[in-house]
């Protein structure tokens, strides 16, 4: 994949790019549309009937969020029809609050709060009525998310809007669906969560497994913006199972047939195809908008310190510059970043991307957000190399994103799904022995093949038995020993645990 990009953006500095570009070249390269190509290595191959965002779409309706829809481009790349504006389509607590149920506004934040407890433990009808109500409204289109989760594929287009004066960019991408997703997954815990009080443990299962489908699906999307949302959607859907797991009156022959349901699961994407694909195209779109004046012009422009718009003077000195050596290193840093997250070893991935991230902070300490000065450079004698490189520097600080905190997301995710694992084992050894082993190995091979490890740490997980219990966990992301504290306990810790019997909700 690397390899393919560096050709790519070879190509792109032969056509688009070219060395020492003057005001007076006739006739001016054609520049690449970085949107297009994108979502066409995105969609490539995926059919209307195989993704899965296509019928999330008719779940949701034409505007996820209100305002203004999706410009034509993004229906006419999604392969349906624009949803008409009226249907029945799924409603988000705020909204339902706001335009359904006649409540006094100080009850909101209390309903708000009801959702979060809805989520994490077994409940009935009367305890949360509200919730309810919301969920029974959302019956429909909640029933269109589970057919599209058991699509195989997802592709949600990245379209920007466009207009005469702006001709958009993949950082302006319109993500309305996403953060919706969530809001699913959250609806849809809540629901299986009613249902393991009312004993119906397959359909909670479906609904549970749905929201597994869910987040895979959703960070498959090309930006990481995405995959974070998958990733808390497999938060969001852990701690439910967790309680599903604790409350659900199952076999262990039961146990074990969910076990393997998880197992079955494809591992969640990684950050560094998102890198290597969407945010190093991001970075070379950006490229050709600060070269056509778009990027650079204030209001809306990537330089904050440009508070005004180009003097003709300035504008004619961004045709004055040698945009090569800009791109060229910018496809180093995003090379460097890709084989750092792709190391396989934790330890020496996490220190490859620790001075990624120093190297980054010193490129920003020289960098400057006043596009005027460099361009007013641009005007001397040799302006060439080292105008155009001081711009990429700049974007490259601009557009890198946190990579120490991506990847640490996706490091948690995956500890969280093996400690699930190792949960539903444990159950299905308790329900077929009456006790929890006294070590974890006893798991293998009977409940589970190998009994996986502490991704941070390296070596088994930290068990504890206890009288009517058990916990164990990972050391987490700060690799030390917390006690099995986790953030919402007293003093703080960074520990990812599984603890049975689980621990009350805190109502406060």
């Amino acid at each position: 994949m690397a390899f393919s990009h560096r050709f790519l953006c070879a190509f792109a500095v032969a056509l688009c790019f070219p060395l020492a570009a003057r005001a007076d070249d006739k006739p001016k390269p054609k520049l690449i549309d970085y949107e297009a190509e994108l979502n066409d290595k995105l969609g490539k191959g995926i059919t209307p009937d195989k993704n899965a965002c296509a019928l999330l779409w008719k779940a949701l309706g034409p505007t996820p969020e209100g305002g203004a829809g999706m410009p034509p481009e993004f229906f006419k790349r999604l392969g349906i029809a624009e949803p008409p504006k009226e249907g029945a389509y799924f409603i988000a607590l705020g909204k339902f609050i706001i335009d359904r149920l006649q409540v006094d506004r100080s009850e909101i934040e209390g309903i708000y709060n009801q959702q979060g407890w809805a989520t994490g433990r077994p409940w009935a009808a009367k305890d949360y009525p509200f919730i309810g109500v919301w969920l029974k409204e959302n019956e429909k289109p909640l029933a269109v998310v589970l057919e599209a989760t058991k699509r195989p594929e997802y592709y949600n287009p990245l379209v920007s809007r466009k207009t005469d004066k702006d001709p958009g960019s993949l950082i302006g991408v319109l993500l309305p669906s996403v953060q919706k997703c969530r809001e699913i997954a959250g609806a849809l815990c809540c629901r299986a969560m009613l249902r393991v009080n009312e004993g119906k443990y397959d359909e909670a299962w479906a609904d549970l497994m749905a929201c597994h489908r869910l987040a895979r699906l959703v960070a498959r999307g090309g930006t990481l913006i995405e995959g974070l949302v998958g990733y808390a959607i497999e938060a969001i859907v852990t701690n439910a199972e967790l309680a599903y797991l604790e409350n659900a009156k199952l076999t262990s022959k039961q146990v074990l047939e969910r076990l393997k349901d998880l197992q079955g699961l494809p591992p969640m994407p990684t950050p560094a195809d998102k890198i290597d694909l969407t945010e190093r195209y991001m970075f070379m779109d950006s490229l050709k908008l600060v070269r056509r004046g778009n990027a650079v012009e204030a209001p809306g422009g990537l330089f904050p310190g440009n508070n005004q718009e180009l003097t003709p003077e300035e504008k004619k000195a961004l045709e004055s510059i040698d945009w090569e050596p800009a791109l060229t290193n910018g496809t180093k840093w995003y090379d460097r970043m890709v084989a750092a997250m792709r190391m396989p070893n934790r330890a020496e991935r996490m220190k490859a991307l620790a001075k990624i991230e120093a190297d980054l902070k010193a490129l920003k300490s020289n960098a400057t957000d006043n596009i005027g000065d460099l361009l007013r450079l641009a005007l001397g004698k040799d302006p060439g190399k080292v105008v155009g490189k001081q711009i990429g520097d700049n974007l490259i600080t601009l557009l890198l994103p946190a990579v120490q905190k991506v990847q640490e997301a996706n490091d948690r995710v995956s500890q969280v799904h093996s400690n699930l694992q190792v949960a539903f084992a444990m159950a299905a050894f308790q329900k077929e022995t009456g006790r929890y082993p006294a070590k974890l190995d006893d798991l293998a091979p009977k409940y589970m093949a190998k009994v996986p490890g502490d991704l941070f740490s390296g070596v088994a997980l930290i068990y504890k038995p206890t009288e009517k219990g058990y916990l164990f966990y990972s050391v987490g992301v700060n690799g030390k020993d917390d006690d099995g504290r986790w953030y919402d306990d007293e003093p703080r810790g960074d520990d990812q645990r599984v603890r049975m019997p689980l621990p009350p909700l805190k109502k406060e």
